[in-house]
């Protein structure tokens, strides 16, 4: 196998891995600062903070027969949603202030966790509608396992429209990419002395 398309797939790998931490850190912040507003200990909004981060992570994974989870078997995951549990716990006013950016940074998370759910569900298989919805659990179910875990009804079930639509947008850009082949760029490398010959 040539060296080139090996560090390309662990470019990409690493690269998706950076995405998913980063909405897992995002998400578990949502976590974490509803714990504070329900007064809970410094215990319950680590739980809320994991809860909120892997939630539909593990729950994707455990449909689709990835086990153990990348949530539970990768020791980043834990320590993402705990540094956002503590750095929430510690400095809430600060956080809350940046709410609007927390929430943009959440619609972010949610968008590559519905992506990276979709396709992680069809690498195992799974037809694309399927896929979708795996893909829309990742993306909102540690909201709903956070909600249910402080007794209150998932604003996904009540208000929220983020979910619907983006499973939408998601599978339609996915199906019109497969039927007209659509693709991001490529980089090409410079040709050196020895290809060109």
């Amino acid at each position: 196998m040539p060296l080139i398309p090996v560090l390309e797939q662990k470019t990409i790998h690493d690269l998706l891995l950076v995405l998913d931490l980063a909405g897992a850190f995002v998400f578990a912040i949502s976590g974490a600062m509803l714990g504070v507003r329900r007064n809970l200990d410094i215990f319950g909004i680590l739980v809320l903070s994991f809860a909120a981060s892997s939630a539909g992570g593990i729950a994707r994974d455990l449909l689709i027969g990835a086990v153990p989870p990348a949530a539970i078997s990768d020791w980043r995951y834990l320590a993402v949603a705990l540094a956002a549990g503590l750095l929430t716990f510690f400095w809430y006013s600060l956080i809350a202030r940046l709410r609007t950016a927390i929430l943009i940074f959440d619609a972010a998370g949610l968008a590559l966790f519905a992506v990276a759910g979709t396709q992680k569900a069809l690498a195992y298989g799974l037809n694309p509608l399927m896929a979708a919805l795996l893909g829309m659990l990742t993306g909102i179910g540690g909201g709903i396992v956070r909600d249910l875990l402080v007794a209150r009804t998932p604003a996904v079930l009540r208000s929220d429209l983020y979910a619907l639509a983006g499973a939408g947008v998601c599978f339609g850009l996915r199906l019109m990419a497969i039927r007209h082949g659509w693709n991001l760029p490529v980089a090409r490398p410079i040709e050196s002395e020895d290809e060109r010959e």
